[in-house]
């Protein structure tokens, strides 16, 4: 997966990522009380989406890698259970 950092403040981000589902991933899960914008766009289909965090006060980028952080404890834990169906 490739991110190209295009906007880069205390209280706003803006990554373009190679992944429509990453973009959407990581949308859903910035919807908190510390962010007030999280959205993601692109110009055209063929175009890579662009997602864009702002937050209320908070550094973007920390809370973009707690976000990836719940992500992963989540991914491992529905694995966990996945695995356990199956024995």
């Amino acid at each position: 997966m490739q991110i190209k950092i295009l906007k880069q403040e205390k209280e706003e981000l803006e990554i373009e990522l190679d992944n429509l589902t990453i973009a959407e991933l990581l949308r859903n899960e910035l919807w908190n009380e510390e962010v007030e914008v999280s959205a993601w766009k692109r110009e055209h289909p063929t175009k890579n989406p662009i997602l864009i965090i702002r937050t209320k006060g908070k550094d973007a980028k920390k809370v973009l890698l707690d976000a990836i952080e719940k992500i992963q404890a989540k991914n491992q834990e529905i694995l966990k259970e996945f695995k356990k169906a199956f024995k």
